[in-house]
């Protein structure tokens, strides 16, 4: 029976394959129906998933992993053993991926025809999931590692599918560059694991960190593997400070938004995090919750001040990773992966409803011959509530799911997230407080601006004639968006519309046991306030002998988690109290100053001017980075040109200069003395013999004349 659900899994794997090779190579001739059969073979995919999820956490939930292994060779004591495998949360991502495809899919049918590019785009999208999944099945580092550059590189063709446009070429170098930074570390981090374990595969790691090997022997070398790991999480899932890149990825299509943006690609790094959190030390889960929550923040402020609706939702989409992060590294990995789920439907609703705004107002402006208008642009929008009903109210309640209203899954999910925070807080004290009023900080700001959005563009009279001359889309584009909209209420993930702990989601999703020894992770986390005994015996057992500190650590596994875990159903109350007022108090001044206008916005801005702008110019990243990284790479560059130019190059020329001098020097030699005395003799030789040549007349009288003059000569000397 595993053997089915492992088959099944390979075909789903290949499947969206099918559908990169037939558009690729028959596009042309299919034309329009490259949309129809990409997303029937999306649809088949999907089924499969639903299977292939529905066995494993039904039928076989009592396995942590069902799993196919084949080495891949061996030379000498090097072994690659590679493979796929399918736990709980890799079945709930495998629908999560393939439902998300299968709608953006069926939205493109529309929203992408009459491009002349029409069957390259399905094929891109097929390529794209086929990477995606890949991630979702590995079972160890090296096939992941390969499937997340493959998912790069589709992104990369999506994201500058118009790539006529300076600004979407632009984007898309941006996103790929950017990504290849953090995957650098991740690449970094792959190899401390394989040269201490000498396997790529998660059990074998995580099997050879729990028995107290540690890389070079030193704990501190697990964090930094763990930090590099992360850093290709940091890339994926745009994490400051790897975040600018997915803003300016809004270049691309709009189903492309929804796709990358909302539930797949950016949420490969909080899938990594989860996949391999049992790695991860406590010094390196630190530094994941400090990296979410300033990740949760900064977009949250940035967004407080866009005018373009996906840039709107693309700092929203960033902010949201960062909770997710955030709560993976304070420990709340349920909570963490079960936001990641549940952000997934609602955020995609959001892009593919902000399609739908946009594509009904490029219609507008091309039937009024309008080629000057920003059709993204809100303040050119507003009284949509009437225009197009049914994106309006899909859009309302996607946005209190985000907003975190009751009776929402994002009410449930974020709830959980805040509430470990406090937990987290309560354990370790000091400047963790930090994180939590971060955090909450930043569900206000969502409140705010995701009202301020849908007021903006939906509320009150139409602000242009195009927003006037708007009207409500085709099925293809609206069916999506009701599917994604239901899938937004709780009672798909718990029968407690306020405590998702109890439901079947938290129940698939457990707890994960640390597989770093407890000596080396948590002794500094808990408090004395929270476990005085533990704390004592751990740090006692910090100072043992390696396989001390396993045998333990052993038993103490887990303890912090556990611990943190019974603190968060403690603060379970008061977090959801605090998060209501908080998200109320956003949704309020968002009425008051944009839908009564008790409150002026211009005077606000007046007022903040300075704040307002930075805020608006994203914090001046770009700015920054251009007068850092960038320029410092090109003074770098310049710098090198320069040495090459005029020392390496004029090192080159001037042995070129001595090489031609000791030449010419050489051939004068050569033409002067060696030739000159080889022709002296010759010449001297040809002259004797020029000379001899005239006695040499051929007659016997003269031959015997000069004998006897010889022989007078001969006597001469010896008489």
């Amino acid at each position: 029976m595993t053997q089915d659900v492992m088959l099944l899994s390979i075909i789903l794997l290949l499947v969206p394959m099918l559908s990169f090779l037939i558009n690729i190579f028959f596009g042309d001739k299919l034309g329009r129906l490259s949309g129809i059969v990409g997303t029937t073979i999306l649809g088949i995919d999907l089924g499969l998933a639903i299977v292939v999820a529905f066995t494993k956490l039904v039928s076989h939930a009592d396995l942590f992993i069902i799993q196919n292994k084949i080495e891949w060779f061996n030379i000498g004591s090097i072994k690659i053993v590679v493979g796929f495998g399918v736990d709980n949360i890799a079945a709930i991502m495998l629908v999560v991926v393939t439902l998300i495809s299968f709608l953006v899919h069926l939205f493109s049918t529309v929203y992408m025809e009459g491009d002349r590019r029409f069957p390259k785009f399905f094929a891109y999208l097929g390529l794209f999931t086929f990477s995606m999944l890949g991630i979702v099945l590995a079972n160890n580092f090296l096939i992941m590692y390969i499937f997340w550059e493959l998912v790069g590189i589709s992104s990369y063709l999506l994201i500058g599918f118009w790539y006529e446009k300076k600004s979407a070429s632009d984007a898309s170098k941006k996103a790929f560059i950017t990504n290849r930074i953090g995957d650098l570390g991740f690449f970094i981090g792959i190899m401390i694991l394989f040269m201490t374990y000498g396997s790529f595969m998660f059990e074998d790691v995580f099997a050879g960190i729990s028995s107290g090997l540690m890389p070079f022997n030193s704990s501190t070398m697990l964090t930094l593997a763990g930090i590099g790991i992360f850093m290709g999480a940091m890339g994926k899932s745009a994490q400051w400070p790897l975040h600018v890149w997915l803003p300016d990825a809004m270049e691309g299509p709009t189903p492309v938004s929804a796709l990358i943006h909302a539930a797949t690609m950016v949420a490969a790094g909080v899938y990594l995090v989860a996949k391999v959190f049992a790695m991860f030390t406590a010094d390196a889960l630190t530094f994941i919750a400090i990296i979410g929550t300033i990740t949760a923040f900064i977009p949250a402020t940035i967004a407080l001040t866009q005018t373009d609706f996906k840039k709107v939702l693309a700092y929203s989409t960033v902010s949201q990773l960062g909770f997710m992060i955030m709560s993976m590294g304070v420990g709340g990995y349920t909570n963490g992966f079960f936001h990641l789920v549940t952000h997934a439907w609602f955020k995609a609703g959001l892009f593919l409803a902000s399609g739908s705004v946009i594509h009904a107002m490029h219609h507008a402006m091309h039937h009024m011959k309008d080629h000057h208008s920003d059709p993204q642009d809100i303040n050119n929008m507003g009284g949509l509530k009437h225009t197009m009903p049914w994106t309006y109210r899909t859009f309302l309640v996607v946005t209190l799911a985000l907003s975190g209203i009751p009776l929402t899954s994002g009410f449930l999910s974020k709830d959980g997230i805040l509430a470990g925070t406090l937990a987290y807080a309560n354990l370790t004290g000091g400047w963790h407080w930090i994180i939590p009023i971060m955090g909450f900080a930043s569900a206000g700001m969502t409140a705010f601006y995701m009202f301020r959005l849908t007021i903006v563009a939906f509320h009150g009279e139409p602000k242009t004639e195009i927003a006037k001359h708007t009207h409500e889309n085709k099925a293809q584009i609206v069916l999506p968006l009701v599917i994604l909209t239901v899938l937004s209420f709780w009672f798909f993930y718990s029968p407690n519309p306020i405590d998702a702990s109890k439901g079947w989601f938290h129940a698939s999703v457990t707890q994960p046991q640390t597989a770093v020894p407890a000596a080396y992770q948590w002794d500094f986390l808990i408090s004395e306030k929270a476990a005085p005994a533990a704390s004592q015996h751990l740090s006692e057992s910090s100072h043992g002998e390696t396989g001390q500190i396993a045998e333990a650590g052993s038993h103490s596994t887990g303890h912090y988690l556990n611990k943190l875990q019974e603190e968060t159903h403690h603060f379970h109350l008061l977090a959801m109290i605090l998060s209501l007022l908080i998200a109320g108090t956003g949704i309020a001044f968002a009425f008051a100053i944009y839908q009564f206008k008790v409150i002026s916005a211009d005077n606000l801005e007046a007022r903040f001017k300075a704040l307002h702008n930075f805020s608006l110019q994203k914090w001046f990243f770009d700015e920054l980075y251009k007068a850092t990284v960038i320029a410092g790479i090109l003074g770098i560059s310049k710098a090198l040109s320069w040495f090459d130019t005029y020392v390496v190059d004029g090192i080159v020329n001037a042995s070129a200069y001595l090489t031609r001098g000791y030449g010419k020097f050489v051939g004068l030699f050569d033409n002067i003395v060696i030739d000159g005395a080889v022709n002296l003799t010759a010449n001297t030789t040809g002259y004797l013999g020029s000379k001899i040549r005239k006695i040499q007349t051929g007659q016997v009288q003269s031959y015997v004349v000069f004998v006897l003059l010889g022989l007078l000569i001969i006597l001469y000397f010896f008489i």
